[in-house]
């Protein structure tokens, strides 16, 4: 059985339905899994042993480029000479739902009632019920479970074996010394109002007294990060990484404190510990275990209608982290 899965964006996301594939694996052995994805993730995906094939397309370039459909319409009619026995769109977006029904035929994905953009729906044969508010990790599951006939519990789930994999490239050992505890700040996201304030996790730095390692994606977290290392020693910026470099990153971690967003979440995936600090977004986004936390400002969040204006998070108080992150601290 050959099946593709259409999980354009963003990282975050597509981390939540990576769990997925070890279970299908498991249950259908002989399943071949190609993933579609947006060009500037696949590196989260590459080197996973569950995963065929990684397809890149660049939908993203229509907004700038209203020719490129053409271009990207005929590289997915290619791909779709490899006959799929079925196509999941796992995204529940206009975008990712056409993109499924180019691939071929049949098509599976939520319910008009269970996402956001429903005329999606229409472009689907098989069709799951998930409600939009349920947990994030959980509607990616059953979207890619049901169709192949079989259900993934959240024990299992929790039980889950690390499903991020790096190759070596550069070398980060200097980052992370031996004899000393070494946590990664996330100090990013797409949108201002869920950024911590960079002075508290300059205050989470000075409390701990370990090796922290401020990781950014753009110039502007570049310069934050690099205020943060002149407020505070035991602050680094780490040097730009490719998706291949941050995986390996995280997996050397023993703590990652970060925003609601993709590599945050990626420290679940590693099973290494992490604190995600959550204001303006749910926190039925993630899976709690007992190294995996989160820390909520005091708001109010519809999952349904996201408030950008929510600033919350500014008014949680370091201490609440610094404490948490005692707990997951070796030698804390």
């Amino acid at each position: 059985m050959r099946v593709a899965i259409v999980k354009l964006s963003a990282l975050g996301d597509i981390v939540h339905a990576m769990v997925a594939l070890q279970f299908i694996k498991q249950h259908l052995p002989d399943i071949e899994i190609d993933w579609i994805v947006e060009e500037r993730f696949a590196g989260v995906l590459y080197d996973n042993p569950d995963i065929s094939q990684v397809i890149t397309v660049n939908i993203k370039a229509l907004k700038t480029d209203k020719m490129a459909i053409f271009r990207e319409i005929k590289k997915i009619s290619q791909f779709a000479k490899a006959n799929y026995d079925l196509v999941i769109d796992a995204q529940g977006l206009i975008k990712s739902a056409i993109t499924a029904r180019l691939l071929g035929s049949p098509v599976t994905g939520f319910d008009t009632n269970s996402i956001r953009e429903k005329a999606a729906a229409w472009f689907y044969k098989i069709k799951v019920k998930c409600a939009y508010d349920e947990n994030t990790i959980d509607r990616n599951v059953r979207v890619l479970s049901t169709p192949l006939g079989f259900n993934i519990s959240s024990a299992q789930i929790l039980a889950k074996k690390a499903f991020l994999y790096s190759k070596n490239s550069q070398n980060l050992d200097a980052f992370f010394p031996k004899n000393r505890s070494t946590i990664l700040f996330v100090i990013g996201s797409t949108w201002e109002s869920r950024n911590y304030p960079t002075e508290k996790f300059v205050k989470i730095a000075q409390a701990l007294q370990v090796n922290c390692l401020a990781l950014w994606g753009s110039e502007q977290e570049k310069i934050k990060a690099e205020w943060m290392s002149k407020q505070c020693d035991n602050i680094k910026v780490m040097p730009k990484l490719d998706l291949n470099d941050l995986k390996a990153a995280i997996a050397k971690a023993d703590l990652l404190i970060g925003n609601d967003t993709g590599p945050t979440h990626m420290a679940w995936a590693l099973n290494r510990p992490s604190i995600t600090i959550f204001g303006p977004t749910p926190v039925s986004r993630v899976y709690q275990t007992p190294i995996n936390k989160v820390v909520k400002s005091q708001s109010v969040v519809n999952p349904y209608k996201l408030n950008k204006e929510d600033y919350s998070i500014r008014d949680i108080d370091e201490c609440t982290i610094i404490a948490q992150a005692k707990l997951l601290l070796p030698n804390h």
